[in-house]
């Protein structure tokens, strides 16, 4: 029943959105256009000040603290979700860059937290959902051996960090390497899932940005020289917003895309082209 004095929506499909940072914010925003939102983040107090900006803005939000890395967590999240009547938008946008943490910090936070996310709500998803975890352009400039492939095929593993770790020549475990592949582990995931989601007549696909202008990416360019090279090359010749994002998981969340599952998509402004010498 709708509340006199608030912006409940109860006649709305729910959205999930992972992560309540500078890019889950602006997702959240507008995928709060359509659904009612459950905004997600570990930092409960975080998750709380974004709900209720969504509130205050009109939308109807409310905050669920989460360690997507802890997998009864991550299941006590899953049962919220079915408490509310299942999702029909998922937008996984928590991630740890390679300046914030260490290789597996990174490797738990981006594929085993996401891989833990989707399995766990997947019997939530009602027909027509659609999954989209945010990845990175760095999946696509990182060409993993035989031996790294087969650990990332079992992203659920409490152990894949440390696996990966084991997998790499030692000058080869830096958080950036860590990054990378943890990107990549995730566009592996949708095209490996696809099927499954499909048998609920749901869809599940990954989102590549280029260089964004969030927080964490200006922490990445005080830190990084590989980042300002690749803003140079960028074709667009600057970075994309965290609105253009958000504007594309929203594409993704719809019926537009109603055929999309399982692949990867990028938004880079060109980068990749240029990069590969296409």
């Amino acid at each position: 029943m709708h509340e006199l004095g608030t912006s409940e929506r109860p006649d709305w499909s729910l959205a999930v959105v992972i992560g309540a940072g500078g890019l889950g914010t602006a997702v959240a925003r507008r995928l709060g256009q359509q659904h009612r939102l459950l905004i997600v983040d570990i930092d409960k107090d975080k998750a709380d000040e974004v709900a209720r900006r969504m509130r205050d803005e009109g939308g109807d939000a409310e905050p669920v603290d989460c360690d997507i890395t802890r997998p009864e967590s991550v299941l006590e999240l899953a049962e919220e979700v079915k408490r509310r009547g299942g999702f029909a938008g998922l937008a996984h946008v928590a991630g740890l860059s390679p300046s914030a943490a260490d290789f597996e910090s990174i490797v738990r936070v981006n594929l085993t937290g996401a891989a833990l996310v989707t399995r766990a709500l997947l019997p939530c998803a009602e027909p027509g959902a659609a999954a989209i975890l945010i990845a990175s352009l760095a999946a696509h400039t990182v060409t993993p051996s035989a031996a790294v492939e087969a650990v990332l095929r079992d992203p659920h593993d409490a152990r894949t960090a440390t696996r990966l770790k084991e997998a790499l020549g030692e000058e080869e475990r830096t958080s950036a390497m860590a990054y990378q592949l943890s990107k990549y582990g995730l566009l592996s995931l949708c095209r490996r899932e696809a099927w499954t989601w499909g048998q609920r007549g749901a869809r599940i696909v990954s989102l590549s940005p280029g260089l964004i202008a969030t927080p964490m990416g200006a922490f990445e360019f005080a830190r990084s020289p590989v980042k300002h090279d690749l803003y140079v090359r960028t074709p667009l010749a600057r970075e994309c917003t965290m609105i253009e994002i958000a504007g594309v998981v929203a594409f993704l969340a719809s019926d537009q895309a109603s055929f999309i599952s399982g692949t990867d998509i990028l938004v880079d402004g060109g980068l990749a082209g240029t990069l590969r010498g296409d």
